[in-house]
């Protein structure tokens, strides 16, 4: 993938996390991709498990919304690395408000692999 279509797949991810659309995001995933919150100790494998962590995050908050992004693309080693901000407004309208960086793998045209930086509390939970 070059640079830009790098970028592109990054912020189909983010709109697709956004909107809320699984079907989008899991497009955006090869069927084993792992995902990491290396923070915070979450490991998933696999569209189930993410898909079920992702439709956690959507219920437990009104809107999800990342923005200000930094991109650093290396087309050549099939990764791209993502600074950015979030703002989760929760049920009750409050917002928190973090700065993550998400280190992504990329097989074929889609993500083999997520590994999440969260600064602030954990949104994104494994299975409980």
């Amino acid at each position: 993938m070059t640079r830009a279509e790098q970028i592109a797949l990054v912020e189909r991810y983010f709109a697709a996390v956004d909107g809320e659309d699984e079907a989008a995001l899991l497009a955006t995933l090869t069927e084993d991709c792992a995902f990491t919150v290396e923070t915070h100790g979450v490991r998933l494998q696999r569209h189930a498990q993410i898909a079920a962590m992702f439709r956690r995050l959507w219920a437990e908050h009104a809107a999800v919304r990342h923005h200000r992004f930094t991109h650093v693309p290396e087309p050549g080693g099939g990764r791209i690395a993502s600074r950015f901000s979030v703002e989760n407004t929760e049920r009750d309208g409050a917002l928190t408000r973090k700065s993550n960086c998400n280190f992504f793998e990329i097989a074929g045209e889609r993500f083999s692999a997520v590994a999440v930086y969260m600064a602030g509390p954990n949104t994104l939970k494994g299975e409980t």
